[in-house]
Order: C-alpha cells, then structure tokens, then sequence
C-alpha cells in the first residue's frame, strides 16, 4: 500500500479504505499521512518514509518493474509483466517449486 494524495495519483485501495490526503508539503506532513495509512489499515510494520524530494524513489526507481525467477544456470526462469498490478506470486511460486526440488539450497555453504 502506498500513500498517495486526492490530489495526484489516488490509489483504488486508499479509496476503499476512506483515505483521502492532500500532497504533502513537507516531511511532517508526509509523516502523518503515512500515519493515517498505518492506523486505518492496521499495518503492522514500521512504514518507510521517503523524504520531501523523493530522493530514494529518484534514486531506485525502475521502470517497468517486474519480478524474476533465475535458475540455477543463471537463466530466467520467469518473467512478470509489469507491476504491481502484473505482478502475480502464484506464478512466482508455481516456477520456484520445480527449480527448488531440483535443485535444494545449500545453505551456509561456500
């Protein structure tokens, strides 16, 4: 769930769940509109704040994103289409299974 404002991009899910801000023009603002979004949603992890000027989207944003599956060849296994809305972890998980009982991890070996 992301905070978006009435005023920019609304997010359908905001919507349904009564919640209706205006852009933030500063952190504090941001703060307690992520506040709203955690109390009305009961979100029970700590939310991730980006500053005013969106530094961190700025400088980790990619487009389009998708979710991938590597195998242990190091080719893609799987491929989303874009998200979030493309994003489907049945699919995800219908291509982990085969490649993990191939191929189990080894864990804590170098």
């Amino acid at each position: 769930m992301e905070a978006h404002p009435i005023d920019a991009w609304t997010e359908d899910n905001n919507v349904k769940a009564g919640i209706f801000v205006p852009s933030a023009k500063t952190e504090s603002e941001r703060c307690a509109t992520a506040e709203t979004c955690v109390t009305k949603l009961s979100i029970q992890i700590p939310p991730l704040i980006d500053d005013i000027h969106n530094s961190t989207e700025i400088a980790y944003t990619g487009w389009p994103d998708r979710l991938y599956v590597i195998d242990a060849q190091g080719r893609v296994a799987y491929k989303s289409k874009p998200g979030p809305y493309g994003f489907k972890p049945d699919e995800v998980a219908e291509t982990l299974k085969p490649l993990l009982l191939a191929s189990p991890p080894q864990v804590g070996k170098n």
